[in-house]
């Protein structure tokens, strides 16, 4: 291939995004990527719990060959870990450092990038959200439309429309569980009630198709979905980097961990410099334009090194932002003793929605009844022996749940990203909340536990988890769009105002940071910038 139009570094959710839509557009997209990759599924007709039976070695399917996805007495910080099939994805290259304070970053080199591995929420922004953003709030919502009949989403208009715009293309919902039944039917006895104090239940928006689109079949309950979903009714960005494949126009280079570019005259990029994975060589590839598209952190270093490279300065990049996130388990009283049923949908399929006193204090929830799971580290929490707390577990099992509680976050100058003093620099990152969120987590806390009891829900004393920055993995903010022209800035168009030909289009260049899983945002404000600026 000769020098491309548009050279894309990184396979993420913003990234095949951004390369479909200029492919579409007849552009010629190169796109550069460490690419790491998993297993095939297995056996794809079966549901979970045929594998264990059907598995010449089910032992290593579900807990890895070295036990990695066993979670020991102790460990008590989450309530789920991730399959030993999914390891690929956060697998750093060799010599990959980060050095955290106050932050527990995941970084991802694999194809699709933490999208692999998300659970599917698609909460598109309103216009409250988006009043920082400087660009109108219409641009966003066409784009969330193409996404949205790209991807498939399902859901339904409910009382989350409120704070969720309804895009286009939207399928119906996904079947219902018997635990998520048993809630929305105690909401509508107590709505009103509810609703008075702000609260709203609803449907979960989820990239999984309710009915078959394309070469995609529609969900078939198999309850995989944390493994993989088989049938590709889950999306994952690794499914339109396959169709990005089908173009002529498009070159995609695996085996590159990119590390800087080269600057020549005009402040343009005049190449991408990457290591080739496994040799200390470097390869350097010519652009015509460069677009970032690594994720926020892995972008973020990328330009910090290019400063490095090029003029020797150390630079330190203010406003990194993540949504807290506190877990909060509870218990169902009405499905006591129920036989849970496998064969459903393993991920969250109903939202709670926080009404704060302005707009930008809105509070998400997502609701999980729990299914199949690997439910070694909740048996183990039980303060009994093993047989027993095995016999309490199966006759709890069907009436557990958990409601993830997210958060907003702002950009503040103390929370920063920079490059460490070494030879070879590793990421520094820097976190530290605002005054504020003590106060704001402990009110919605409260209101969360207050509307599960109202649904006939106990929330065990103690045991809400709030979760470490870093691990809602929804970071932003470092390279901020502005209206007014700064440097280290970028513009409407997610265009840097530091190298002309250099696009960021990422979570880097968001200016606010809702209290929403932004994937959905990602693939919309990389679909809107390939679109307006290209």
């Amino acid at each position: 291939m000769s020098v491309p139009d548009v050279t894309v570094v990184g396979s993420g959710a913003s990234g095949v995004h951004f390369a479909l839509t200029l492919l579409a557009r007849g552009y010629g997209v190169q796109m550069l990527d460490v690419g790491r990759t998993g297993p095939a599924p297995i056996l794809p007709e079966e549901p979970l719990n045929g594998l264990k039976s059907r598995l010449d070695d089910p032992t290593s399917y579900f807990l890895g060959s070295r036990f990695g996805g066993v979670l020991l007495p102790g460990v008590d910080e989450e309530y789920y870990g991730i399959p030993p099939g999914k390891d690929f994805v956060f697998t750093s290259p060799d010599g990959f450092r980060s050095q955290p304070s106050g932050f527990a970053p995941l970084f991802s080199f694999a194809q699709g990038g933490l999208g692999e591995v998300w659970t599917g929420g698609c909460y598109p922004l309103n216009e409250d959200e988006v009043a920082s953003f400087p660009f109108p709030h219409s641009e966003l919502m066409e784009a969330y439309d193409e996404v949205a009949r790209r991807i498939g989403i399902s859901g339904e208009v409910d009382d989350l429309a409120r704070f969720l715009p309804v895009h286009r293309h939207l399928q119906p919902g996904l079947r219902l569980d018997e635990h998520s039944e048993h809630l929305m039917a105690s909401y509508a006895k107590v709505r009103d009630r509810l609703n008075a104090r702000s609260v709203y239940l609803g449907r979960t928006r989820v990239a999984t198709l309710s009915r078959d689109t394309g070469d995609r079949r529609a969900c078939s309950y198999l309850g995989r979905c944390l493994w993989g979903c088989p049938g590709g009714s889950l999306y994952t960005p690794s499914q339109t980097l396959r169709e990005c494949l089908r173009h002529t126009g498009f070159e995609y280079v695996p085996g590159i961990e990119v590390r800087s570019l080269r600057i020549g005259a005009g402040r343009r990029v005049q190449s991408v410099i990457g290591r080739v994975l496994g040799e200390s060589t470097e390869r350097e590839f010519p652009v015509n334009r460069v677009a970032l598209a690594a994720g926020a952190l892995l972008s973020t270093r990328i330009f910090l090194e290019t400063i490095l490279r090029e003029s020797g300065e150390r630079v330190r990049l203010g406003g990194l932002m993540d949504n807290r996130q506190a877990l909060v388990p509870f218990v169902n009283m009405g499905m006591l003793g129920r036989q849970f049923k496998a064969e459903t949908y393993q991920y969250h399929l109903l939202g709670l929605g926080l009404e704060g006193e302005s707009p930008s204090d809105y509070v998400h929830g997502q609701i999980t009844t729990l299914k199949t799971a690997l439910v070694h580290p909740l048996i183990q929490r039980l303060p009994l022996d093993l047989a027993s707390s095995t016999f309490l577990f199966r006759a709890l099992h069907a009436a557990l749940g958990l409601v993830n509680v997210n958060f907003r976050d702002t950009r503040r100058e103390a929370n920063f990203v920079e490059l460490t003093d070494d030879a070879v620099p590793g990421l520094r990152i820097h976190y530290e909340p605002d005054a504020s969120e003590g106060s704001r987590v402990a009110d919605a806390l409260r209101k969360v536990k207050a509307a599960m009891r109202s649904l006939g829900c106990l929330v065990p004393p103690g045991m809400v988890h709030i979760r470490p920055m870093g691990a809602s993995v929804h970071y932003a903010g470092t390279l901020p769009m502005t209206a007014v022209a700064a440097p280290l800035t970028t513009s409407a168009h997610c265009q840097s105002r530091d190298y002309e030909n250099l696009f960021l289009v990422d979570g880097a260049t968001f200016p606010h940071l809702p209290a929403k899983n932004i994937t959905f945002t990602l693939m919309a404000n990389a679909v809107r910038v390939a679109s307006v600026a290209f």
